[in-house]
C-alpha cells in the first residue's frame, strides 16, 4: 500500500492488497485479500470487494449521500476476480458476478452475472469469459457443427449440439426431428421466448433433473453452456440447429435478433424447487460432486 491511501479505521482489509495513490477507504468497506486498487478511488461504506479483484483508476461507486461519506451505505459486492476497468460508474445496490469483465468507461446500473463481459452506459452484457479456471483450457467461444456433422460433443459438460432434417420445397421448407433420436428425451413441456429486447440476458440458471433442448425457430440468439469449470459460447442461427443442456447445465441466453422467437422442449413439468438460480451455488454443488477442480 502507498503511503498516498488514506483508510480510516473501521476498514477491513485482507492480505497482500495493494492501493495505488490517492485511494481513499472509508469505514464499513471491506477488501479481501490478493486485491488491486489502482488510483484515485473512494471506497465507501457497504462496499465488499472479494478475493483477486482489481479495479482500474478512477472507478466511481455511487451511494444515496454524496455528502455524508459515513453516513450512507453503499451496498455494492464485486465478486471475486471481477476486473473493473478505469472510470467505470457502479451505481448502488449492484453485484458484479465473480469473474465479471466490465471495460474502461462503462456505466454500470444493473446486476452483472458471473463471468460476463459488459461495455457502454448503460452498460450490456457484450460476451463471456470462456474459461473459469486457470488449471483447464478453454473452449471455442463459437462451436459449430461442420458440414454433415448431425451431433457434436462442444466440450463442457455433456452439452451436445444437434442437427436436425431440413428439407427444402418450393412449396416451404420443413425441419423434422423425433423424440429420443433427435431430442435425447422425453419431452414434457415446451415454451417459446419471444420479444426479448437484444440488451436483455435470460436463462441465468441451472436445472437438478431437468434436460432440455433449445431451438431458434425464428432470427438467431446465442446460448452460453458453463459447466462450473468450462463454458462456450454457441450460435443458434438456423431453424434446424439445436443445442441439448443436460441436468447441471448453468445456461445462458443473449444477443437476440429483434424477431428471435425460441422454442425450449424440458423433459419435466415445472418445478421451480428444480432451478439453480445462484451461480455460487451451481459451483458449490458442482464441486460437492467432485466435477471442479479447485
Amino acid at each position: 500500500m502507498t503511503s498516498r491511501a488514506i483508510i480510516h479505521e473501521g476498514v477491513e482489509i485482507g492480505q497482500d492488497v495493494v492501493l495505488g495513490d490517492y485511494v481513499v477507504v472509508y469505514p464499513g468497506a471491506q477488501i479481501d485479500n490478493n486485491c488491486i486498487v489502482e488510483g484515485f478511488t473512494q471506497i465507501w461504506s457497504g462496499v465488499r470487494i472479494r478475493e483477486g479483484v482489481r479495479l482500474g483508476p478512477g472507478v466511481i461507486f455511487e451511494r444515496s449521500n454524496s455528502f455524508m461519506p459515513f453516513s450512507e451505505f453503499a451496498n455494492i459486492d464485486i465478486g471475486a476476480g471481477a476486473k473493473i476497468g478505469a472510470g467505470v460508474i457502479i451505481n448502488q445496490g449492484l453485484s458484479i458476478g465473480e469473474g465479471a469483465v466490465i471495460v474502461p468507461g462503462a456505466m454500470v446500473a444493473q446486476n452483472v452475472p458471473p463471468y460476463a463481459i459488459v461495455s457502454g452506459s448503460p452498460a450490456r452484457v457484450t460476451g463471456y469469459v470462456e474459461s473459469v479456471s486457470p488449471h483447464i483450457d478453454g473452449v471455442s467461444m463459437h462451436t459449430v457443427l461442420s458440414p454433415g456433422e448431425l451431433v457434436k460433443q462442444v466440450g463442457v459438460g455433456g452439452v451436445t449440439l444437434h442437427r436436425l432434417k431440413l428439407v427444402c420445397d418450393p412449396r416451404g421448407d420443413l425441419v423434422v426431428g423425433e423424440i429420443f433420436n433427435d431430442v435425447p428425451f422425453e419431452v414434457k413441456r415446451f415454451f417459446l421466448v419471444f420479444n426479448v429486447p437484444n440488451e436483455k440476458t435470460r436463462g441465468e440458471h441451472a436445472h437438478i433433473k431437468c434436460h432440455q433442448f433449445l431451438i431458434c425457430v425464428k432470427g438467431t440468439c446465442c446460448v452460453v453452456v458453463d459447466d462450473g469449470t468450462k463454458r462456450c459460447e454457441v450460435a443458434l442461427d438456423s431453424q434446424n440447429i439445436g443445442i441439448h443442456l443436460p441436468p447441471l447445465t448453468w445456461g445462458i441466453q443473449y444477443k437476440y435478433s429483434p424477431e428471435a422467437v425460441l422454442l425450449v422442449f424440458a423433459s419435466a413439468a415445472y418445478d421451480p424447487n428444480d432451478y439453480i438460480r445462484n451461480y455460487a451455488e451451481f459451483v458449490k454443488l458442482i464441486k460437492s460432486q467432485g466435477r471442479v477442480d479447485d
